[in-house]
C-alpha cells in the first residue's frame, strides 16, 4: 500500500505513549500513516519523541468519551486497548464501553481493538474476562473491527531488570513448559497491516505470538546476550497468589493449556511482520537495557 499523502484522515492511537500503543505508533510512522496519538500527558518524555516523529498529539484518558469522540473525529481509523492493571477489571469494562460509545458516536469507520490472547477460552482469569467482555461489547455495537489479542510480551522479562542483571530470571513455570511471547514491535507491524486494508480481516480475531520458548531456552538466550550466566528459579504459585489473586489465576492457566496462538499460521499468512524470535530480541533489547 502507498504510504498517506499529506491530507489523508489519520489513524488515531490510544495509550501512545505505552507499549502496545507506542509499538503501533511507530509502526505507523514508519508506514508513512499520519497518525494522532491520544496521551495523558503531552509534555511526557514519551509523547514529546511522539511529536518529533510526526504524530499529532492529543490530550485524553481511556474513560473520557468526550475527550474520545473528539480524537476519534475524522480519523480514518483507531488503534485501541484497555488496561485492568491501574483500577481493577470494572475500571477496565468502563473503559471498553467509553470507547465503543465514542466511535459509535462519531461513526469511526474501523477499530483494531487490543485483547489477551484466551480471552475467549472461559479460564477464569479476571483480566482475561474483563478484556472478553469488551469484546462482546464490541461485537454487539455494530463496528467495523478486528481484535487482535497478544499473548505474553517479551518485555516482561525486564520487569525484574535488577534481578536479570545480578543474574537471575524467575517465573512461575516449569523449566521446560512452553510460554508463547509476542515482541511489541510485532505487534504494532500487524496491527499496522490491518490497518492497511481494513476490509481484508474486518470481523477476525487474531491471538499473535512471535515464540514459544522454555524458560530454559529463555535464559540460555538471556545469557547469550547478557554475556554472563543467568540463573532460572520457578517461582512459587503460591508466591504469587499472595501478591495478586488474578496474575495466579493467570499463571495457573499458563503451566495448564497455555495461550493456544497459531504460531506457524501467523508466519505463513503474515510474513511481512518478521515474527521476532525471543533469542534475536534478548540480543536487540537487553544489552541496551543492561548499559542503562
Amino acid at each position: 500500500m502507498e504510504p498517506d499523502g499529506p491530507g489523508s484522515a489519520p489513524v488515531l492511537v490510544l495509550g501512545a505513549a505505552g507499549g502496545q500503543g507506542g509499538a503501533v505508533a511507530a509502526a505507523l510512522i514508519r508506514a508513512g500513516r499520519s497518525v494522532r496519538a491520544l496521551v495523558r500527558d503531552p509534555q511526557s518524555a514519551s509523547a514529546r519523541k511522539l511529536g518529533a516523529a510526526g504524530a499529532q498529539l492529543v490530550a485524553g484518558d481511556f474513560t473520557d468519551r468526550t475527550a474520545l469522540a473528539v480524537a476519534m473525529r475524522g480519523a480514518a481509523a483507531a488503534f485501541a486497548l484497555t488496561t485492568p492493571f491501574e483500577s481493577g477489571p470494572a475500571a477496565e469494562l468502563a473503559q471498553g464501553n467509553a470507547i465503543i460509545e465514542a466511535a459509535v458516536a462519531v461513526g469511526l469507520p474501523y477499530l483494531v481493538f487490543s485483547s489477551v490472547a484466551g480471552a475467549t477460552a472461559h479460564t477464569g482469569v479476571p483480566h482475561f474476562e474483563s478484556k472478553a467482555r469488551v469484546e462482546q461489547a464490541l461485537a454487539a455495537s455494530g463496528l467495523t473491527h478486528t481484535v487482535a489479542a497478544p499473548t505474553y510480551f517479551y518485555d516482561n522479562a525486564l520487569g525484574g531488570r535488577q534481578d536479570l542483571l545480578s543474574g537471575l530470571l524467575e517465573l512461575p513455570l516449569p523449566a521446560d513448559h512452553r510460554l508463547q511471547q509476542l515482541d511489541r514491535s510485532d505487534l504494532g507491524a500487524f496491527v499496522a497491516i490491518l490497518l492497511s486494508d481494513p476490509a481484508a480481516c474486518a470481523g477476525s480475531r487474531f491471538e499473535l505470538a512471535s515464540d514459544a520458548p522454555t524458560p530454559v531456552q529463555m535464559r540460555d538466550a538471556l545469557s547469550e546476550a547478557l554475556g554472563r550466566p543467568v540463573e532460572f528459579r520457578e517461582t512459587p504459585l503460591a508466591d504469587v497468589q499472595r501478591r495478586s489473586s488474578d496474575m495466579a489465576a493467570m499463571w495457573e492457566f499458563l503451566r495448564g493449556p497455555g495461550y493456544q496462538a497459531d504460531i506457524a499460521a501467523l508466519r505463513r499468512d503474515f510474513p511481512a511482520v518478521g515474527w521476532t524470535s525471543f533469542t534475536a530480541w534478548a540480543q536487540r533489547t537487553v544489552p541496551r537495557v543492561s548499559s542503562g
